[in-house]
């Protein structure tokens, strides 16, 4: 498991970091936590044209992203 930490950075700096991730470890399960619903939305977008399974859970007033 791969782990994307993105709290406190704006777009497109969490997803930039997530498609690094997801180019580098291509099988296997990311989590990517980032601090606001902006990346969180962009993240998930951006996973699932890359064909991930996207689940979120929220974490106190942060996201936690696991990639598939």
């Amino acid at each position: 498991m791969v782990e994307v930490d993105a709290r406190g950075l704006q777009c497109p700096e969490p997803v930039m970091l997530t498609l690094a991730a997801i180019k580098e470890h291509p099988d296997e399960e990311i989590q990517v936590l980032v601090s606001s619903a902006i990346p969180r939305d962009n993240v998930e977008r951006m996973s699932k044209k890359r064909g991930k399974q996207v689940t979120i859970a929220e974490e106190g007033s942060d996201f936690r992203l696991t990639l598939n």
